[in-house]
């Protein structure tokens, strides 16, 4: 059998040569019916359509036909601009189109796209195809390139210098659970993921869109007319915007970024950087904020005291360690702030308590031992910084000792200690120094009288001049007198006990 291809040609030959009419082969009858329609042929459906109703058309629009074969396309030879965007495209020839400025091809089953000899080429959309490769190192007036949701892994822009809109995310996902992490694993995952982009030399561009790769890192730091980034779900764990002072829109979700700081940005509109590892955020220099979407990250801190409480999106939900939020006017929230029921609203960094929790336990006075009690917050210790041994909740205490509790977490260190005094039978205790310097540890000479067998306290300097007059169990001596703090040295003490008899000795004074 003879095919429809062989067939044309031999027509076309004919009737180029006995007729002196030129006729262009285009084969797919839905491609023919769109010239029909849009009157470059009078049709029936013949598989022709003259070469001199196409050779001076400049912009054609052939979207979601439902062609397959855009043979006949390099007739046009005049064009501009084409639009062959929604249809069944999986190959396209536009070798011989070389007045192309604009190229949209979107939407296809193109897995390889030339574009080289269209060196005029300003515009070209070629998203969502199934392309492994594109080469624009030729399309040097390039100034919007969106090619992402296809299966590209190196992408060279480093000759397109003339770039505004850069566009190159892998999948559009509106609708994604994002607090189940085996779904955070699934975006990050998979093969035919941009790994890397250099984009040092597109200085003009004002819109990139890098969604939905695996890039670990971005330098945008040349890019001073970027007004949109969209770089979430990728690898970042870092993420420096503060040259890039005309940024309006900024969307860095689900990366592994530990540090933002918008505070020079202040053209700054909307701000996304949920599900990240940010641990302070303070956006008070940001005063044209109005989105602000930091939910599921490790803040200690955010202050969005910017100037009013006029957000429109506010949601910092799922941020386990943040003790408070600073804004303009804690009394007047607007209810459609996440989370609804957040209490923890200053209008002061001052107001904030400490962002790491540890508990605090008053002294202990024991005749013969003390078990510890369980924490809510914070370890036992025997040393500072979470030194020494390690103590737990129901050990038994039976030595004097001061005993330290330890927290650390992402949001910092806290430690607080008390003393255990463990009087094994006696009915007093006096201590032999303390160090008066405001630490809360020690600051007061104090006499633990745990049988009420002492009268009163009096202590002297060396020359025997009286300085303090105490009675029992009372809060001590702060080493001061008549309101001056007196040096460091010993000191001498007499106890009057009940019964009448005197108990005298010395201490010492350490500042």
């Amino acid at each position: 059998m003879v095919n429809k291809v062989y067939i044309g040609f031999v027509i076309t030959f004919c009737l180029i040569s006995f007729k002196g009419i030129s006729q262009t082969f285009v084969p797919d009858d839905n491609f023919e019916q769109a010239l029909i329609d849009l009157g470059y042929d009078s049709g029936p459906l013949d598989d022709f359509v003259p070469t001199a109703n196409i050779s001076s058309v400049t912009t054609l629009s052939i979207t979601d036909k439902s062609i397959l074969d855009l043979t006949g396309i390099e007739d046009f030879t005049a064009l501009s601009i084409l639009d062959c965007s929604g249809n069944q495209l999986s190959s396209i020839n536009v070798s011989q189109n070389t007045n192309l400025t604009e190229l949209y091809c979107f939407g296809n089953q193109l897995t390889n796209l030339n574009v080289t000899s269209l060196s005029a080429l300003k515009i070209l959309w070629c998203y969502q195809n199934r392309l492994t490769n594109l080469n624009v190192s030729q399309n040097t007036e390039l100034i919007s390139l969106l090619c992402g949701i296809n299966q590209i892994q190196n992408l060279d822009v480093s000759n397109n210098t003339k770039l505004v809109v850069l566009s190159f995310q892998r999948n559009e996902i509106s609708d994604i659970d994002v607090t189940n992490l085996t779904n955070l694993m699934r975006l990050q995952g998979g093969n035919n993921l941009l790994k890397t982009l250099d984009v040092s030399k597109n200085t003009k561009l004002s819109t990139l869109t890098i969604q939905n790769n695996e890039i670990s890192a971005i330098d945008i730091s040349n890019l001073t007319e970027l007004d949109r980034l969209q770089c979430g779900r990728n690898l970042l764990t870092a993420l420096d915007i503060s040259k890039n002072l005309k940024l309006t829109y900024v969307s860095c979700e689900i990366n592994q970024i530990i540090e933002l700081d918008p505070s020079k940005n202040l053209n700054l509109i909307t701000l996304i950087c949920y599900f990240n590892l940010i641990s302070e955020l303070d956006v008070t220099k940001n005063t044209a904020l109005v989105v602000l979407d930091c939910s599921n990250n490790l803040l200690c801190s955010l202050n969005i005291k910017n100037g009013n409480n006029k957000f429109t999106v506010v949601d910092f939900r799922l941020n386990y360690f943040l003790s408070c939020v600073v804004v303009d006017s804690p009394s007047d929230i607007p209810i459609n702030w996440e989370p609804e029921d957040y209490q923890g609203y200053v209008s002061s960094v001052d107001e904030c308590p400490d962002a790491t929790l540890v508990d605090a336990l008053s002294d202990v006075v024991a005749n013969n031992s003390f078990t510890l009690p369980i924490l809510t917050n914070g370890s036992y210790f025997t040393a500072s910084g979470g030194n020494g041994t390690m103590l737990n909740s129901g050990d038994t205490i039976t030595s004097s000792q001061t005993i330290y509790i330890y927290n650390e977490s992402s949001c910092g260190i806290n430690e607080s200690s008390f003393n255990v005094l463990i009087l094994n039978g006696e009915d007093y205790y006096v201590p032999k120094y303390f160090t008066p310097n405001n630490d809360g540890s020690h600051d007061f000479w104090q006499v633990v009288d745990s049988n009420n067998t002492i009268n009163n306290i009096t202590i002297y300097d060396q020359y025997g001049k009286l300085l303090k007059f105490l009675l029992p169990n009372s809060i001590g001596w702060d080493g001061t007198y008549n309101g001056a703090h007196l040096q460091s040295n010993d000191y001498w003490y007499v106890l009057v006990l009940n019964t009448g008899e005197s108990v005298t000795g010395h201490f010492t004074l350490k500042r």
